[in-house]
């Protein structure tokens, strides 16, 4: 067993182990300290003078000519997204990631999907970026706070994450997916990539290499790269038996991905319920217990992270052995399952409402909607279950046809068929949230501001300002509701308004 006084004494031998650069700011503060940013060039101060130096523009952004730009980088073509290749026009980048860092993530299903397509897009660059990946950035940042890894650690591969902040969000991303010994890998094979002491460490000992890491360790505490709640975890990590019993390692309340991965690694595992939705990424793996798993899907699948058929899986995984509170959720969704795979009427009418009550209080209505809607709609049901079906099939991709297919409806359904199909003439209700939605499609006009936005081609960030006014509107205020469907369908995103507007009306979200 090596000492720590032996290893501190081998410490003055490696002080030429680079110093930990000041990491810059992120909106994803749960972070990893993983890789060192490289210093910023020295800027030598000029005495003011009175006279002009220069006639050019005090900012002037610098590319080389035929360079491709990162911001660029997406997953999802124009052929899919039917977006325009110049989408970000003329919008300054700066911009562009702030309306991205401050969209909501709690939104309706319809304008999370609309947000997903503009993180994942491939676009051209805005007309001033920089080569600094700050739109790449907030797109990455935004996936990492929906919980969205599998779509981030695909777009930071198609970037390649060779820039220190891409790999310390491609680092973050493979420890909660499991892809440490992956991570860690790459960033032995990366001369370009300076890990920090923690870091480091941690994949040394991952390597089998664990006199290095005890080593390295003990160089990090001398030369003061550590901290004393670093410096605890990792000897505990190393070796149980180094730590300091007096002293019992108390986890910080915002533990990063490495943090997280260690503790669970010396059997000291944090639940993921309090954290961060990216960490509950974690929980889908098979080696966490059954709740836990159910717990993580219904989050990431409530914002869009993971798809309708993986958290039915989860859902059918086993029979339940407990019941009260997610125990009942399962067990109606099973016996609904069950009904929909039998294909007998009236099994399906019994477990139908059952069904439909746990997905509404778990808010989770739209995957439920996606699997069955459409299938729910061919059936011969009876009549009491007509309404219930109508509005779900309406929540799925085939609400048009749903809605022509149905002879014409009364009160509320009749707003309901007419939004889905796009015909709101003659249509009246009762209601801030329908009145706003009538509006919205019989009287589409924008603000001055809007209007000067499409004029000045800035459509993407006319979109994301719909985004917000949208969501925004679901909390409360439903006057934006009316400004942000109208856009959208001024740009031709029918099919998103059509179905944001059923979803107010059908899901009455309000935050």
């Amino acid at each position: 067993m090596l000492t720590r006084s032996f290893l501190v004494g081998l410490a003055v031998g490696l002080s030429a182990i680079p110093a930990v650069a000041d990491e810059p700011l992120s909106a994803i503060d749960w972070l990893s300290n993983s890789v060192t940013a490289p210093a910023a060039p020295a800027v030598v101060a000029l005495p003011e003078a009175d006279i002009a130096n220069s006639a050019a523009p005090e900012t002037i952004t610098v590319r080389p000519l035929g360079a491709p730009s990162i911001d660029a980088v997406g997953l999802l073509p124009a052929s899919t997204t039917g977006l325009p290749p110049n989408l970000w026009g003329s919008s300054p980048t700066a911009e562009l990631a702030r309306l991205i860092s401050a969209e909501h993530v709690d939104t309706l299903p319809a304008i999370q999907k609309l947000l997903y397509t503009l993180l994942l897009a491939e676009l051209d660059p805005p007309i001033d970026s920089d080569g600094k990946n700050q739109l790449l950035l907030a797109r990455l940042d935004k996936l990492l706070e929906l919980g969205a890894l599998e779509q981030a650690q695909a777009l930071l591969e198609r970037a390649g994450p060779t820039d220190p902040e891409l790999f310390r969000r491609w680092f973050d991303v493979s420890l909660l997916t499991g892809h440490e010994d992956r991570a860690c890998a790459a960033m032995r094979a990366s001369p370009g990539i300076a890990p920090t002491f923690p870091a480091r460490i941690f994949c040394l000992a991952r390597g089998g290499d664990w006199n290095a890491a005890a080593l390295t360790l003990e160089t990090g505490k001398a030369l003061g790269y550590l901290s004393d709640q670093e410096d605890a975890l990792l000897l505990l990590f190393l070796d149980p038996e180094m730590a300091d019993s007096e002293k019992p390692f108390v986890p910080p309340s915002r533990p990063s991905p490495l943090v997280f991965r260690m503790l669970e690694a010396i059997g000291e595992p944090l639940p993921t319920t309090s954290l961060p939705l990216a960490f509950a990424q974690a929980d889908l793996r098979s080696t966490t217990g059954w709740k836990a798993q159910i717990e993580a899907a219904e989050r990431l699948a409530r914002r869009g992270a993971i798809s309708a058929n993986r958290l039915l899986g989860v859902y059918t995984q086993r029979l339940p052995a407990a019941s009260g509170g997610i125990w009942e959720r399962v067990d109606a969704v099973q016996e609904f399952d069950v009904a929909m795979l039998s294909g007998d009427p009236g099994a399906i009418a019994k477990t139908l409402p059952k069904a439909w009550a746990a997905m509404e209080s778990a808010e989770l209505e739209a995957p439920f909607a996606e699997l069955y809607g459409e299938r729910l709609s061919r059936l011969p049901l009876p009549a009491e279950t007509a309404e219930m079906v109508f509005h779900i099939g309406l929540l799925s991709d085939s609400y048009e046809l749903i809605a022509a297919a149905r002879d014409q409806a009364s009160g509320t359904d009749a707003l309901l068929q007419a939004v889905a199909k796009g015909q709101i003439e003659g249509i009246s209700a009762r209601g801030a949230t329908a009145s706003a939605v009538i509006e919205a499609f019989s009287n589409p006009a924008l603000s001055a501001p809007m209007e000067d936005a499409l004029a000045q081609q800035k459509l993407g960030e006319a979109l994301l300002r719909a985004i917000r006014l949208i969501t925004d509107g679901a909390r409360g205020d439903v006057s934006d509701v009316t400004e942000g469907l109208a856009l959208l369908r001024r740009v031709g995103l029918e099919d998103t308004a059509r179905r944001a507007a059923l979803e107010l009306l059908i899901l009455e979200r309000r935050g």
